[in-house]
This record gives structure tokens, sequence and C-alpha cells, in this order.
């Protein structure tokens, strides 16, 4: 969101965010990293989750004077509660700004009425994280505008660029080691036992195979940390834990990057960096990342077997002249579609569509 309102703005477009105070004891917040963005809350929204009709109403008249005060043309909402509040707001209104949601799963919408209701009629636009993902929802849009667009990763931070052998050391992982990494929370959605058995093969028959893990869980414990020492693999395990400041160098301690299942980012947006930074990967065909990863030529797309995992990735790991083809183009792709500029042109595209369409 932030990649893409800086995107708009350096276009000339008048761009404003209204989001909620971070909780008390964050770390990080959006609010934070916008002003670092240089894209500051011009709105102050309250905090909550969910529908609600009545707690709601004095946000959703504020939002309202928000749109007729600047004159919008677009509001664009992310998740559940602000799209409610800005269909609100915008009803309120009763003229002008255009609704517009981006859907950040790789999986179709189920046809529910209550889908049916707020992705239909109420909304002017829909973007989709990919391509497949907008076909399959075009059922609920009655032919109203949708678009899709990969997300976006910011090429000055990720990009080609040597491993840091301080930074592998700093890992316990040493010039020989070849690394399979995987970034992404510690949940049982997303198949670590998977992923654990898969190591338990790929070591058995390359003794200088290692397994780096970034992210956190409050379940790390339970979901990769112990069951990685059941199978007797624990000690070639690395969890690397949450990562800011130096995480496009962890990243880049990858040889073979890997992607089971998507988290609550359908854009898989670990994967896209991966790929900016000129790193191949294995990955299952959840979600978008079929469409991500281009099967033989950025990466190789596999079945959720574990044997079918290792073999991918040995074959990767043996093969330094193949890692680097694909990583090649893997940095290509990125370069041509997970751009903030390739998003902002999609996201234009959209607005443009629903602003046409819109009911005077």
């Amino acid at each position: 969101m932030l990649r893409l309102g800086v995107a708009l703005r350096e276009r000339g477009h008048e761009v404003w965010l209204a989001c909620p105070a971070p909780p008390p004891g964050a770390g990080r917040s959006l609010a934070d990293e916008a002003v670092a963005a240089g894209l500051e809350p011009s709105l102050r929204l309250e905090r909550g989750r969910g529908f609600r009709p009545l707690a709601d109403r004095a946000g959703a008249v504020r939002l309202a004077r928000f749109f007729g005060a600047h004159e919008l043309d677009v509001v664009h909402t992310w998740h559940t509660r602000d799209h409610l509040l800005a269909l609100r707001a915008a009803g309120l209104r009763r003229r002008g700004t255009a609704v517009v949601r981006s859907w950040r799963q790789g999986e179709a919408l189920a046809a529910s009425p209550w889908n049916r209701a707020l992705f239909g009629p109420g909304t002017d636009g829909l973007l989709c994280v990919s391509p497949r993902t907008a076909e399959r929802n075009r059922r609920l849009r009655g032919g109203r505008p949708i678009r899709s667009a990969f997300g976006a990763v910011d090429p000055k931070r990720f990009h080609p660029q040597a491993p840091d052998p301080a930074v592998r050391a700093a890992l316990g992982l040493a010039p020989e080691h070849r690394v399979v990494g995987i970034v992404a929370r510690v949940q049982r959605q997303r198949r670590f036992e998977l992923l654990l058995a898969a190591a338990a093969q790929l070591f058995a028959r390359d003794p200088l195979a290692r397994l780096l893990v970034v992210g956190r869980g409050t379940r790390r414990v339970e979901l990769a940390e112990e069951p990685a020492r059941r199978l007797g693999i624990g000690a070639r395990v690395v969890f690397a834990g949450y990562r800011v400041g130096d995480y496009a160098d962890v990243l880049r301690a990858i040889d073979v990057f890997t992607f089971l299942v998507p988290g609550s980012d359908g854009t898989c947006r670990a994967l896209l960096e991966a790929a900016a930074c000129g790193i191949p990967a294995v990955t299952t065909r959840r979600g978008a990342l079929a469409e991500i990863v281009a099967d033989g030529e950025t990466g190789l797309l596999v079945d959720e077997e574990p044997h079918a995992l290792a073999a991918a990735w040995e074959a990767l790991l043996a093969d330094p002249r193949r890692r680097a083809t694909l990583g090649a183009a893997a940095h290509e792709r990125a370069r041509a579609l997970f751009t903030p500029e390739r998003f902002a042109d999609e996201a234009l595209a959209l607005y443009a569509e629903a602003r046409a369409t819109r009911p005077t």
C-alpha cells in the first residue's frame, strides 16, 4: 500500500492515507512506516475489527466529510473494515468518490451472499493479486471493473548482490554449505511438517545442505524446532527469527528459495523479494505461486510431497550454473512485473475504469 502511494505521488497525484494509530507497545506500525515513506497519515481512524454498524457510524461520517473536503476521486481500501467504512462514507456523500478494494488472497472469493454484496454492486473496482485470481473472481463482479497486479518490491533494497560472508557466518553457515531458505511465519497452515520432512530427505543425500527459516511465530518450538529435533535434523536447520534491518542480507544468504503455502498476504511478498535478488525458487502451486514462478524458467513448481520438494532442491543445489540461469531470469521477471511502477499502472487503469462506470 505504501509503495503504491509513493509511486502515485511521484506521478503527480494527490494521495492521502487514513489508518488507525498503532496499538500500545507496537514495535512497528503502518503509521510509522508511512511517515518514513513520506506519506504521513492525514486521518486517524478508530481501531476495530469486522462489521460494526452502530459503533462505526461516526467514523463513516468523518470519512465522508474527508472525501468531500478533498474532492476525492477514488478511495482504495485493503481490508474488510476499511472497505465497509468507505462504502458507508461514499453512500453518505452520495456522489463522486469511487470505492476500490484490493483482494490480497490468491484464492477465489467464496460466492456467498455476503461476498456478492460486498464485492459486487457496491464496489466500483476490484484489484486482485494475479491474473488467474482476477478471472476466478470475475463472476462476482457482474461486468464491473476488475484487474490484477502482482505485488511490488522496492528495487533499491532487493537486487542481486553477492552474499555477505559475515552474515552467513553469523547464521552459522559455512562457505561450503548449500542453503535452502524460506521466509514465513511459523504457523500450522504454512505446512512446516512438509518442509521438515523434505529437508530430512535432502539432508540424507547432501551432507552440505542446510535449511534456513526466517520468520517468527509463537508456536515455533512446537511446530518447527521440536519436530526438527525428532527427525534428527535440528543441527542442520537454522532458525533466524524475524529480521528487519539486515533482512535483505539474510535473504541473499539463500541459494534456493522455497515457498509452500501463502500466508495472510497472497502476493507472497517474500517470494517476490527473493526473485528481485536473483534467487531461484522451488514452490508448490498454491494461490498465485504458479503465476509468480515461471516453471523451468525462474524456478520449479512441484507437488506437495516431501520427495518432490527434496528432489527439486537437490537438483538446483547440485547445479550452480542452472541456479544462476534461473536466478537471472527471476530477477528480470521481477524487474518487469513486480515493481511499484507496474503496480501503479494497473491501479490507475482500474481507478479510471471504476470512475467511468460509477453511477452518477
